[in-house]
């Protein structure tokens, strides 16, 4: 099979990303792209994850976003996917979840979520993206905008979450801690005890993350 170990990583991927409640039903996606060629594998548009085998899913072009292989077509949300990828070399693995706290946390009124434990320091800022049609350029091109060049995570108003990482295990733990991130946001503001990390102790969080990625 043409890009088998791509197409495991994406099913592995999308397979936990259910078990963790991340991603329900056929909503979300999951794409990685190809370390040697302009291809990325992506999960299908409407087929049930759960059940989900390697053939069903889709191979794209990253540059063009043309459909190459797979048995199903790929998910609608390709142009998201892949403008993340062609605007970061650093990116191989995107993760687009639909998760509860992940959405509510996008239409907070005060702004990007905060990092309430060490480690949901690695993933801030998390900016909040207006919304706009899913599937559309527009969504694509604003998610972009809003992860920078550093980013890893950000949240879409009235739609979700959109991840990325070096490679899949980093795009996932983005979106885990992401979600919790919204998830310890939301009961704390709920509770009236909400006091994020000091900006300092991010700072000093993120420094020893990279030191310790550098090795």
């Amino acid at each position: 099979m043409k890009y088998e170990n791509i197409r495991q990583q994406v099913l592995d991927a999308i397979l936990e990303a259910v078990d963790l409640g991340l991603i329900h039903g056929t909503s979300g996606n999951i794409a990685v792209r190809d370390p040697e060629e302009p291809i990325v594998a992506i999960t299908p548009s409407g087929i049930p994850y759960k059940t989900m085998t390697l053939e069903q899913i889709a191979i794209v072009d990253l540059n063009t976003g043309e459909w190459l292989d797979g048995i199903y077509k790929p998910s609608s949300e390709v142009p998201m996917h892949t403008a993340v990828m062609k605007a970061r070399k650093d990116v191989t693995a995107t993760v687009h979840t639909h998760g509860m706290f992940g959405t509510i946390a996008a239409m907070d009124k005060f702004g990007e979520l905060k990092a309430v434990t060490p480690p949901q320091a690695e993933f801030v800022p998390v900016k909040i993206v207006p919304f706009t049609m899913p599937g559309s350029d527009e969504v694509a091109d604003k998610v972009v905008e809003a992860l920078g060049e550093k980013g890893r995570a950000v949240v879409i108003k009235n739609h979700g979450m959109m991840c990325c990482g070096k490679n899949i295990k980093a795009a996932m733990a983005a979106a885990i801690y992401t979600e919790e991130m919204a998830q310890t946001n939301y009961y704390a503001k709920l509770l009236g005890v909400f006091e994020p990390m000091p900006q300092e102790a991010v700072d000093k969080m993120q420094a020893l993350i990279a030191a310790d990625q550098a090795v």
